[in-house]
C-alpha cells in the first residue's frame, strides 16, 4: 500500500487569532494577568475556529501495542504487562481510567498489536466495550526486535498510519487526548528523539518503568546498537519504522487526522510526544493543534519539548504514561474555553478599564 501524508493547513496569522487576542484582551482583567490561560484560550479558539470556543465529547485514546526489543531487557517490567494493563483500562482500575471517569472523558483502547487476543473466547464480530482491535498484519504480538532489523516493515508502519487516521474519522468530539501502554517503548522513543533531533542517545535515555542506573547504562548501550543498525533510516518514516512501534506509529496517523480536522490534541507525555515529533516533521503545522499537558519525569521528555520549541501546561514529575496526564490537564483547556466565551468585557460589565494616563505610561509615552 502506499500512505498519503495528508496536508495540513497552517493557522498562522489569521484573522480570527486577532479577533480572539482583542476578546482576551478586552477581559475584566489587568491584560495579560491570567497568564497562559489566555494563551490556550486563544489557541483554542483558533484551532476550532470560533470565538466562543467550546469543547465537546473529548476522546481518549490509549493505543497500546508490545516491542520485540523487550528481548534485550531494556524494561524493569515483563512484555505481559501490556496486556495485563490493558485489561485494567477495561475493567476501569487504572490511573487513566479514573481520571477519564472524573472528567468525563470518553475513553478507549486500541489494540495495535498487543501480544494477546482481546477477543479469545468471545464469538465471532464480538466487540468489548471500550476497545479497538486495529492489529497490523504480521504484527499481531508485536513489533520485531530492533536489535537485529527493522522494527516494523514499510507496509506494516503504513498500515498503523492508516490505521490511527481511520480511527480518529470513527471518533465524535472535538478534542483528542492521546495516551500510550506499551512495555519497552520508552526505547522506541529514545530512538526516535536520538535520530530526529541529533542528539546522542545517553541524552535521550531514561528510566523508564523503573530500571536502576546500571540498568540504564545497559539501556543505552542497546538503543545506541539499534542507531548503528538502522544509520541509514533518517527520514521521519523510516526512523518510525526502524524504532517502532505499532502503538506510536498508530498515534502518527490519529494525530495526522486530528490536526487536519482541527480538533484539538491534547499531548500526553514522552512517548506520545514521540508520535507528535514524527507527525511534525511530515507536516509542521501539526503542531499548532497541539497542547502539552505536561513535562515528563522521563530524562528526554525535556529534549523533546526543547526541540518542538514548546512549552507544557504541567509539571509535577508525572511519568505514568497512559494519557494521566493529558487527563490531569484537560480542566485548564475548559477553564480557558469557558473564561473566553462566558467572562464579562469592560464594556459589557461597565467597569472601567485602564487610564488613559496609566496606558500611555505602558506604552513608554511621555
Amino acid at each position: 500500500m502506499t500512505y498519503t501524508i495528508p496536508a495540513i493547513a497552517s493557522m498562522r496569522a489569521t484573522e480570527i487569532k486577532q479577533a480572539l487576542q482583542h476578546k482576551v484582551d478586552q477581559k475584566t482583567k489587568p491584560l495579560g494577568s491570567l497568564g497562559r490561560i489566555e494563551d490556550i484560550a486563544v489557541q483554542m479558539g483558533e484551532i476550532l475556529g470560533s470565538q466562543n470556543p467550546t469543547l465537546v465529547q473529548p476522546q481518549l485514546v490509549v493505543f497500546a501495542g508490545d516491542h520485540g526489543l523487550t528481548a534485550r531487557g531494556v524494561s524493569a517490567f515483563p512484555s505481559d504487562v501490556t496486556w495485563q494493563m490493558v485489561e485494567n483500562f477495561l475493567a476501569g482500575g487504572a490511573a487513566v481510567s479514573v481520571l477519564a471517569r472524573q472528567n468525563a472523558i470518553a475513553l478507549t483502547v486500541v489494540d495495535c498489536g498487543v501480544n494477546h487476543d482481546f477477543l479469545a473466547g468471545l464469538q465471532l464480530g464480538t466487540q468489548r466495550p471500550g476497545l479497538l482491535v486495529c492489529k497490523v498484519p504480521g504484527g499481531e504480538h508485536g513489533t520485531a526486535d530492533s536489535s537485529e532489523q527493522a522494527a516494523m516493515t514499510p507496509a506494516q508502519c503504513q498500515q498503523a498510519l492508516k490505521n490511527g487516521q481511520e480511527l480518529v474519522t470513527s471518533l465524535p468530539g472535538n478534542a483528542l487526548l492521546l495516551g500510550e501502554m506499551g512495555i519497552g517503548n520508552t526505547s522506541a522513543a529514545s530512538l526516535l528523539l536520538a535520530r530526529l533531533a541529533g542528539l546522542d542517545i545517553a541524552q535521550c535515555t531514561g528510566a523508564g518503568t523503573g530500571l536502576d542506573a546500571p540498568a540504564v547504562v545497559r539501556k543505552t548501550a542497546v538503543l545506541r546498537e539499534v542507531l548503528a543498525l538502522h544509520a541509514q533510516a533518517t527520514s521521519p518514516l523510516d526512523a518510525l519504522a526502524a524504532f517502532g512501534g505499532f502503538e506510536i506509529a498508530t498515534m502518527v496517523g490519529a494525530v495526522l487526522q486530528a490536526a487536519l480536522e482541527r480538533r484539538v490534541v491534547v499531548v500526553d507525555g514522552f512517548i506520545a510526544t514521540a508520535a507528535v515529533m514524527v507527525a511534525h516533521a511530515l507536516q509542521p503545522p501539526v503542531l499548532e493543534r497541539c497542547v502539552f499537558a505536561h513535562r515528563s519525569g522521563e530524562r528526554g521528555h525535556e529534549f523533546m519539548l526543547q526541540y518542538l520549541g514548546v512549552q507544557a501546561l504541567l509539571d509535577l514529575g508525572l511519568r505514568l504514561g497512559e494519557g494521566s496526564g493529558a487527563a490531569l490537564a484537560w480542566p485548564l483547556l475548559q477553564s480557558a474555553c469557558t473564561i473566553m466565551r462566558d467572562m464579562a468585557s469592560f464594556e459589557s460589565a461597565g467597569v472601567s478599564g485602564k487610564s488613559d494616563d496609566a496606558r500611555a505610561t505602558a506604552d513608554g509615552s511621555p
